[in-house]
């Protein structure tokens, strides 16, 4: 992928963009799909965004642009910019300073598509909204937590108490409360989607205080795991390769079925406004558990037998993961 400077824009923006099925000067019928991320594509929810747009722009032939680390003053300018080069549609992430600028511009071109992670409802006729539904594998997180933990005392180092946020760790808490009665859980807010130093403290404050094992809804938990020689779960995508000897698994958030789903429904002339979080769902193959890779052997075997279990009754509908959205308070 090629990586070219938004010249248009102006101010403190960096911003960086990739082709994927064609160029920027592709023919007028050639469809046209934009990301628009806050973040680098390195932190984990905009990159799972990322990864599923170039995965589907590379099986349809359609051309993928992006720009990443857009700041609040300039959101707004690249939403319309994407949206006067005729772009058919357009993805991103419009959580706290992008929702208002993004909402805003979409008004203004009701023929283009619009799909952003948003907490917010949808905005007719043409601006959808998801969110990262992936309290499910947390939940399975929080099982293999709870039936592991040797002092009964958990770790989650998370960004912003907002609802996205709060259902991850509700779930970690709730699986792991559900096979271990006993145990508790800290829990802290860094304030910021991107501080891994920050995160990293929190961590070590909370392995002083008697955890030993971390849900990492946020980078830089891994390295004060890996100081500790204690295990962590990572969250968005499969981490395991960031730390094999740390990492049992990660709550993976899969884009794919949203992004194919909303390219196809643009496409075929139905696209409306609507709330696209059933493909984030583990029966749409929107999330998963990662593999335990080469930890496997780490982890007894009546724990991956009830986190199976588990799984088939998810998938099949006969269980269902609750949905905490209010704060977790530190026990």
């Amino acid at each position: 992928m090629k990586r070219f400077l938004l010249i248009a824009l102006v101010g403190l923006m960096a911003a960086t963009f990739a082709f994927a099925g064609g160029d920027s000067e592709a023919a007028d019928d050639t469809f046209k799909m934009a990301a628009i991320f806050q973040t680098s594509i390195e932190e984990p929810w905009d990159g799972a965004i990322h990864e599923a747009a170039l995965k589907v722009a590379d099986e349809m032939g359609i051309t993928y642009e992006f720009a990443e680390n857009v700041k609040a003053a300039d959101f707004s300018k690249v939403v319309r910019e994407y949206s006067e080069r005729g772009f058919d549609l357009i993805v991103g992430d419009a959580f706290l300073a992008g929702e208002e600028p993004s909402r805003a511009v979409a008004k203004d071109y009701p023929d283009v598509a619009y799909a952003f992670g948003s907490e917010f409802d949808v905005q007719a006729p043409n601006y959808s909204v998801f969110d990262n539904w992936i309290h499910e594998p947390a939940y399975l997180s929080g099982v293999i937590a709870g039936m592991m933990t040797e002092s009964n005392v958990l770790g989650v180092v998370a960004a912003i108490p907002i609802p996205e946020v709060n259902r991850l760790v509700g779930a970690f808490k709730a699986g792991a409360l559900s096979v271990n009665p006993d145990v508790r859980v800290k829990v802290a807010m860094i304030g910021s989607w991107f501080d891994p130093p920050k995160a990293k403290e929190a961590a070590v404050a909370m392995i002083e205080g008697g955890a030993d094992l971390l849900f990492a809804e946020r980078f830089g938990v891994f390295e004060a795991a890996r100081e500790a020689g204690i295990y962590a779960f990572g969250n968005m995508s499969d981490q395991n390769s960031l730390a094999p000897e740390v990492v049992l698994t990660s709550a993976v958030w899969d884009m794919y079925p949203i992004i194919k789903y909303s390219v196809e429904s643009v496409q075929n002339g139905t696209w409306k406004a609507q709330n696209l979080k059933d493909w984030s769902m583990m029966a749409a193959g929107g999330s998963r558990l990662a593999p335990y890779h080469g930890l496997e052997s780490k982890i007894p075997a009546e724990v991956k037998a009830k986190v199976e279990e588990l799984k088939k009754q998810i998938l099949a509908g006969t269980f269902v993961v609750p949905v905490i959205e209010t704060p977790t308070v530190s026990d």
